[in-house]
């Protein structure tokens, strides 16, 4: 299913299909298994991830309250298929990755014993994600994720 999804996503991407700077609902980017991962790394920050302030502000939050509030925020959105403009979309993006990869700052070598989902199925399902919305979060590549 995973192999079947990365290529989807892989050759829309190939069509060069326009950039959407308008807002987008999780329903038309990304299936619900894909939700149900961006929503859990989001939790994580509210739990076993340790995020500094200056973290925060690099992955576009003001601090690391602001991160909470956030991402609290995000997985309502995400729960209740609410548009999302492209700066949250890569908020929330940058902060899965960081959660689950960082041993430093999120969840890392814990991730498996914290949210009940082991590393491969993880990172496959996060480079399906990184690939359909890579157009929707491309402004930011580089950049501070902000309005």
């Amino acid at each position: 299913m995973v192999d079947r999804e990365l290529r989807a996503a892989w050759s829309a991407l190939r069509r060069d299909e326009p950039v959407s700077h308008g807002m987008a609902r999780a329903s038309e980017l990304v299936t619900e298994s894909e939700v149900a991962l961006l929503s859990r790394a989001l939790l994580e920050w509210g739990g076993p991830a340790r995020c500094s302030d200056r973290l925060a502000a690099g992955m576009g939050f003001a601090d690391e309250q602001d991160l909470l509030r956030q991402c609290q925020r995000l997985r309502n959105a995400l729960a209740q298929d609410a548009p999302l403009g492209a700066a949250d979309w890569a908020r929330a993006l940058l902060a899965t990755e960081i959660v689950f990869v960082s041993d430093l700052a999120g969840s890392g070598v814990e991730w498996r014993t914290t949210t009940g989902r082991d590393d491969e199925t993880t990172i496959r399902t996060l480079r399906v994600i990184q690939r359909k919305l890579a157009r929707i979060v491309s402004p930011y590549y580089g950049k501070v994720p902000s309005e």
